[in-house]
């Protein structure tokens, strides 16, 4: 792939925008596994091969297992190894990411409430979001996966 703009550089202030959303991420009661199943459930679905590279390493330095992380394009098919929350979690990411087919369901949304208050729903849906723009940025921008 040819190279392209860099929005960090061509553009610092909307790029500072993201990291204010990052900076907010760090700050939210999600733990870190929460979060990069997220980055990573959003990333697959968008094919973000950087984004992918990147929160797959950083899922494994915060503990999870590479079983979870072989198996979550497949997550409705091995509940066993996700947690209730997980699985709303994963759901929200999936309704969200793919806005277009329904968004999020009435369905989705009334289990999220079963295990999260209304502030945990809005920073999920914050996570949700954030990775989808960042998945756009680097697919658009062509950022290249470290060797």
């Amino acid at each position: 792939m040819s190279a392209r703009i860099n929005i960090a550089t061509v553009d610092a202030a909307a790029y500072k925008a993201m990291m204010g959303l990052e900076g907010y991420l760090q700050t939210i009661s999600l733990n870190h596994i929460q979060k990069e199943l997220i980055k990573i459930r959003a990333s697959q679905i968008n094919g973000c091969a950087f984004c992918l590279d990147m929160h797959t390493k950083d899922a494994v330095k915060y503990g999870e297992t590479p079983q979870r992380i072989y198996l979550l394009n497949a997550w409705r098919e091995a509940l066993e190894l996700y947690t209730e929350e997980e699985q709303v979690i994963l759901a929200m990411t999936e309704e969200i990411t793919l806005i277009n087919q329904r968004g999020l369901t009435e369905e989705t949304y009334h289990k999220a409430k079963q295990f999260f208050d209304e502030n945990q729903i809005a920073q999920i849906i914050m996570a949700i979001i954030t990775i989808n723009s960042w998945n756009r940025i680097a697919i658009s921008t062509h950022l290249p996966i470290a060797k």
